[in-house]
């Protein structure tokens, strides 16, 4: 019950964590069948599957998992000394990323803001639209977004936890407070950054942004113009072009695997260890 109770109060907060579980077992191991642990997004745990090697490598796959969103199976062969017994079973873990919600955050509550607003949101996103203009960013006008902030877009972020797999889009109503806005996401980690505009509009922004003493790498982070190319002209068009590149962004991190685990070694009579591709 324990791990379920802060499974749920992780997810509340936003925060990613992993269950792992060991769905097969046989000869002698540490834990048997249906044992979990939940790994947290700092790498510290709730529950057990028995310590030592074993558990440690689960905790570096599921921090792995939880970056790339996906689950990961790892088969153990407990043959290492283990507290001066050799242990001679084996395990197979499953490793499950819990994932929160993807964040949107858009910077400015124009037409194409309170569009991308209602896409996003349908697309299973969490929502927060900030502006400096309260006429503009209420309940009211932005029905759809799950949080709305009235602010300067200089400091917009100084108030907001953005977490680093949130995605930042910028569409302000002028090319200054998009500056502002762009400058202003760039110190956050999130995993992407949006500006609407034009290939023109990235040239200046490039030079402004290096007379800022921002490099050709972090802007190179703004996507611009941002969205897929798909001839869109109203801003519902427009905010599908945007979700449907946010979209792609999200499920193209390709999938990480974990190599041999270091618990599959053999131990020879002599006590010196070979791993088990060695000594076959």
């Amino acid at each position: 019950m324990e791990i379920y109770e802060e499974l749920l109060r992780l997810k509340k907060e936003g925060r990613a964590s992993a269950v792992a579980t060991i769905v097969e077992c046989s000869g002698s191991s540490p834990q048997k069948e249906g044992s979990k642990m939940l790994v947290r997004d700092d790498g510290t745990t709730v529950g057990t599957l028995g310590g030592g090697c074993l558990e440690a490598e689960v905790v570096q796959a599921a921090l792995m998992v939880m970056k790339d969103e996906r689950t990961m199976t790892m088969p153990f062969e407990l043959t290492e000394r283990q507290g001066g017994l050799v242990c001679g079973g084996k395990v197979l873990v499953y490793v499950e990323p819990i994932i929160p919600d993807p964040v949107l955050v858009i910077l400015g509550a124009g037409h194409v803001g309170k569009a991308l607003a209602k896409a996003a949101r349908f697309s299973g996103f969490r929502v927060t639209v900030c502006d400096d203009r309260p006429e503009h960013a209420n309940r009211e006008n932005i029905p759809d977004a799950h949080e709305i902030v009235v602010h300067d877009f200089a400091d917009i972020f100084e108030g907001l936890l953005i977490p680093e797999h949130a995605y930042i889009v910028v569409a302000t109503r002028g090319h200054n407070h998009d500056l502002e806005a762009v400058k202003a996401s760039l110190r956050t980690k999130a995993r992407y950054i949006g500006l609407l505009g034009s290939r023109r509009k990235k040239a200046l922004l490039f030079k402004a942004l290096d007379a800022e003493g921002f490099s050709p790498e972090e802007a190179g982070r703004v996507h611009i113009p941002v969205g897929l190319p798909i001839n869109s002209v109203t801003p519902e068009e427009i905010a599908i072009s945007i979700m449907a590149q946010v979209i792609q962004k999200r499920r193209e991190h390709a999938a990480s695997r974990v190599g041999g685990p270091s618990c599959s070694r053999l131990s020879e009579e002599d006590g010196a260890d070979k791993t088990a591709s060695s000594a076959r």
